[in-house]
């Protein structure tokens, strides 16, 4: 006989007047989470309650009930109704929607069943029933209002609907995180987020930056200098769109088109280099994004200069002056505070700066021949170099003048004048002097060349002498060379023959905009307004420079002169160990002055093995597998994330010694040699990888192939 199913009786509703409703002790609900009480009674006043209320009527000590019902279910809903009768917008006898349940479970049991069998509502259900309320006429902070969340909250949930629908299906079925889904929400091309999405799928690395990584990589941030300068506004309304990124910091989002932007960069660059031309007068002004670390050599530099102080104002100046050395002394030997005093005094004190900080002018006559160059800084404002003349703009020198500057060779010269030293006679084979005249001939003749030649050579030898034991003004005779050649390109001349080189680097890209590269700039800068004008002024000017002031002009002269760099057809071997010797004395390293791998200084322009090389020797090899599927572009950028903060260097960036970037030994390294490569055989990888290797990696192989090739070939 089949046995009968039990059924369920479920406990009656009613309705109950707010006065007869207690909360039970027994409620499980302790913490405060979700959306406010004050919020809930609101919510109640717009739609009324949603949901009844659990009690059970209280018995008195004979089991009978007393017309009070616990609440053990519901107790932030009691609150919010308590709320509204505390604010007179309820009567205390309104009938509450109650279940009055009959059963003999315990009430701790009702609460805590109610609350652990809630399940929040998914987002994806959430966003779509915002999209809903949408079309049917509410308004972002229509919908905020109601459901009590920011408009924000609104905004980023309606975002979703950019998401391909694809992919939406794929977070229903908890395939996708929500982390993931809202980064796809940053671009609304869904043939795009499905390309990423299969990429992402397969790789190890599916966080949430790396897909806004790849949905972004052909897009420029709008922290970009060019973006900055052009100003995004302008970008917009020149028809580029701006993608936004409404769950995370995105500095402004990233701009799509950057041909768009090129465009606006180089038309408002060429507006400005054009009024800086006018207005100011230069001969020429040249404007480009960027310029090479070196455009300026081969051109003379010259710099404005401070006006000399009229004698009215120097009258008004000594006048500010004793009086505020007069008050400050009278201020200073008073124990009590006034303000009148320090207002008077910081009066006293503008006024004297306004009158010596004076600005500073350039010559008209040089700017008539002179030029500027216009760049663009990181931070988006326009970088002017002024004062540069072209050597073909120089003012003509007559030949009388110009002699005693030509940079004819000492050595044909000397053969040019040995007729004149001999008189073309010789005994033996050897010249014969013929710096003596004739007893009889009585007149005062110019000495003969020989003579002066002899004398002056007596002279050099007692100068060096003397020079050699005066330490203090051989530095100031060296200085003096460095300086002229530093600064001053033409019409300069010394008579210690040193030569000082400044190597360029004219390809190197990025190079100007190091911080390096900044401070050497500023420093030029500025001793190029201090040093006078006239070259022939120059050595007054050094003896009477501190000598602190002296050794720090001697440092920056001479660092222009230092080199390292490596040509492929000099190895430089000698220089290169002297340069470590000079780093290890002022205990240098790459790494603590700021130097970083980045995709642009060497990831992005190395084999991927070299990528991978790179990433095993700063952290592990577990490491390098997790990038070693991707494409080289994709490998570049992970490996740089992967570097930074490690304190890795390349091999031409360590110290030989270098023990703690290296393991290989301590000798020279032959960087024209063959690219080791790391033996990594198909075999070794994981089935998936290897066939992506197969499968996805031919194109990018190939021009790994291309690229090793080159890298040799440059060698």
């Amino acid at each position: 006989m089949a046995q009968a199913i039990q059924k369920i009786i479920l406990s009656a509703t009613r309705d109950i007047p707010f006065n007869k409703l207690i909360l039970s002790q027994q409620n499980v609900r302790k913490i405060k989470a979700g959306i406010s009480i004050e919020e809930l009674a609101e919510d109640i006043v717009r739609r009324g309650l949603l949901s009844s209320l659990n009690v059970r009527p209280e018995l008195d000590d004979d089991g009978k009930e007393t017309g009070i019902y616990r609440i053990p279910a519901g107790g932030r809903r009691y609150r919010a109704l308590e709320r509204l009768v505390s604010q007179k917008r309820l009567a205390k006898t309104a009938g509450i929607p109650c279940i009055v349940s009959s059963s003999d479970t315990l009430e701790v049991e009702d609460s805590l069943a109610e609350n652990v069998h809630r399940v929040a509502l998914h987002p994806l259900d959430q966003f779509r029933a915002f999209e809903t309320l949408c079309e049917q006429g509410l308004d972002e902070e229509e919908i905020a209002a109601r459901f009590f969340v920011s408009t924000a909250t609104v905004r980023q949930r309606l975002r979703l609907a950019s998401v391909s629908p694809r992919l939406l299906d794929l977070y229903a079925r908890d395939e996708m995180n929500l982390e993931q889904v809202m980064a796809f929400s940053i671009t609304n091309d869904h043939v795009r987020q499905e390309q990423v999405w299969d990429t992402v799928s397969r790789s190890h690395v599916q966080e949430a930056y790396y897909i806004r990584r790849m949905l972004t990589e052909t897009a420029v941030r709008a922290s970009d200098r060019r973006a900055l300068y052009v100003g995004v506004d302008v970008y917009e309304a020149a028809g580029g769109v701006v993608l936004r990124d409404l769950f995370e910091q995105d500095q402004g989002g990233w701009l799509q088109n950057p041909a768009t932007l090129e465009q606006l960069v180089f038309e408002k660059l060429k507006t400005d280099a054009n009024v800086l031309k006018i207005e100011e007068g230069w001969k020429w002004v040249e404007a480009a994004l960027d310029f090479p670390y070196g455009h300026t050599s081969g051109l003379r530099r010259f710099y404005a200069e401070q006006p000399e102080m009229p004698a009215d104002e120097i009258s008004r100046y000594d006048v500010l002056k004793t009086e505020y050395d007069t008050v400050d002394a009278a201020y200073a030997n008073t124990e009590e505070h006034s303000e009148e005093t320090e207002k008077r005094l910081e009066e006293l004190g503008t006024a004297r700066g306004e009158l010596s900080e004076r600005p500073y002018i350039y010559n008209p006559a040089d700017i008539a021949r002179g030029g500027v160059f216009i760049s663009l800084g990181a931070n988006g404002e326009l970088k002017i170099e002024r004062g540069f003349v072209r050597p073909e703009d120089e003012p003509m020198i007559e030949a009388d003048e110009h002699c005693a500057d030509c940079d004819e060779d000492d050595t044909h010269e000397q053969a040019e004048g040995a007729a004149s030293f001999t008189g073309g006679i010789s005994v033996n084979g050897k010249a014969v002097s013929s710096d003596r005249y004739e007893e009889e001939d009585d007149a005062i003749r110019p000495l003969p060349d020989r003579l002066i030649l002899d004398l002056t050579a007596a002279r050099t030898v007692a100068l060096r002498n003397a020079l050699a034991n005066d330490p203090v003004m051989a530095f100031i005779a060296v200085l003096h060379s460095f300086a002229q050649k530093t600064f001053y390109l033409y019409g300069s001349d010394s008579c210690l023959e040193l030569t000082l080189q400044s190597a360029t680097f004219i390809q190197t890209p990025g190079l100007a905009e190091t911080p390096w590269a900044k401070e050497i700039d500023q420093r030029q800068e500025a001793w190029g307004q201090d040093l006078p004008k006239d070259p022939g002024a120059l050595w007054a000017y050094l003896i009477q420079l501190d000598e602190v002031s002296r050794q720090v002009l001697f440092a920056h002269c001479a660092s222009l002169s230092l080199n390292v760099v490596i040509w492929p057809w000099n190895k430089r071997s000698r220089a290169l160990a002297h340069a470590d010797q000079v780093a290890r004395s002022m205990g240098f390293d790459m790494v603590e002055a700021g130097w970083t791998p980045t995709v642009d200084n060497y990831l992005g322009r190395v084999t991927k093995g070299r990528i991978l090389q790179a990433v095993r020797e700063a952290k592990d090899a577990q490491s390098a597998q997790l990038i070693d599927h991707l494409k080289k572009t994709d490998m570049a950028r992970e490996a740089e994330r992967l570097l930074e903060g490690s304190g890795w260097l390349p091999e031409p960036l360590r110290l030989n010694n270098d023990e703690a970037n290296s393991d290989l030994p301590g000798e020279a390294i032959d960087l024209r040699g063959a690219d080791t490569e790391l033996d990594v055989e198909a075999a070794d990888f994981p089935a998936l990888l290897a066939e992506e290797a197969v499968d996805g990696d031919a194109v990018a192989d190939a021009e790994d192939a291309v690229e090793e090739t080159h890298l040799d070939a440059a060698g």
